[in-house]
């Protein structure tokens, strides 16, 4: 499975997934300043410089409502098996959240930044997971002072997170 995404205006983006929906899966996501189109796919995209991913974990379809998360993690190349094993191994702790709807785990095909992505019912959903014990637990750090346990950079840069609604604001 894929996902590619491309950036425009609101409006093109709407037209652009009207053109393609119903033969592909297509979700506009309106963040601040910009939009995005998200099509997830087995094949090829149907965008002309789309960003690349291959889906490595998922849970749940993607929906077009409800609030979504892409953290951004910059990894080194030596660095994306530590990375991909840690995701991969996870608890699953984050499925059982209230208001959680889907997940996805992004590996990039031409670039260093993987993205989490998350889906939630809204922002008070995304909040209370952050807030929540079973967050603390997932984000905990390895114990580096334990024998046999050593400290590796795996990334390239600082993560940042971007946030988008399946709505336009004034449809909510």
């Amino acid at each position: 499975m894929f996902i590619y995404l491309t950036s425009g205006t609101a409006d093109f983006m709407e037209n652009l997934r009207k053109k393609y929906v119903p033969k592909e899966k297509m979700f506009v996501l309106h963040g601040s300043g910009n939009s995005v189109l998200l099509h997830e796919t087995e094949g090829k995209s149907v965008f002309a410089t789309p960003r690349k991913y291959e889906v490595i974990d998922s849970v749940n379809p993607l929906e077009q409502t409800g609030y979504f998360v892409f953290n951004n993690i910059p990894v080194s190349d030596e660095g994306r098996p530590v990375f991909e094993k840690r995701f991969l191994s996870r608890s699953g702790a984050i499925e059982k959240e209230p208001g959680f709807i889907a997940y996805r785990l992004l590996r990039p095909i031409a670039s260093d930044t993987y993205i989490v992505a998350t889906q939630w019912t809204g922002p008070s959903s995304f909040e209370a997971w952050k807030n929540s014990q079973a967050f603390k637990e997932a984000h905990s750090k390895p114990d580096r002072t334990t024998p046999g346990v050593q400290q590796q950079n795996i990334f390239n840069a600082a993560s940042y997170v971007t946030t988008y609604s399946g709505k336009l604001a004034e449809e909510k």
